[in-house]
């Protein structure tokens, strides 16, 4: 029962993580213009639903928990449950940063185009 627990948490987790990416404040090279509260905003709102982010960090869970399951059943040990529970935690993770950096690379290059002047 250990192991649904600490998927359970995880998964958790990884939801609360989800939209870090787009609430993303860059730097800016100079001062922000009158616009630029509202255009962060709207920036942040789109990358915060772009939602195939979080299906593919989905699908690495799901991939990362078959093959932590192979692995573990390959183990001398023979605990395929514990390493899906591994695998699902290091594929979810994976898929969580992965995301994150996406949606954060969708809000600077929308406040690019729309004129302010990001540089990170």
């Amino acid at each position: 029962m250990k192991p649904l627990l600490l998927l359970t948490a995880a998964a958790i987790g990884l939801t609360a993580c989800a939209d870090s990416g787009a609430n993303y404040r860059p730097i800016l090279d100079g001062a922000p213009s009158a616009a630029f509260q509202s255009d962060l905003a709207a920036c942040q709102t789109l990358a915060r639903d772009q939602r195939q982010f979080d299906q593919e960090t989905a699908g690495a869970a799901v991939m990362g928990a078959g093959a932590g399951a192979l692995l573990g059943e390959l183990d001398d040990d023979g605990d395929a449950l514990g390493g899906a529970v591994a695998g699902a935690l290091a594929g979810g993770i994976a898929g969580a940063v992965n995301a994150s950096e996406r949606r954060e690379a969708i809000v600077v290059e929308c406040l690019r185009g729309r004129g302010h002047r990001v540089v990170g």
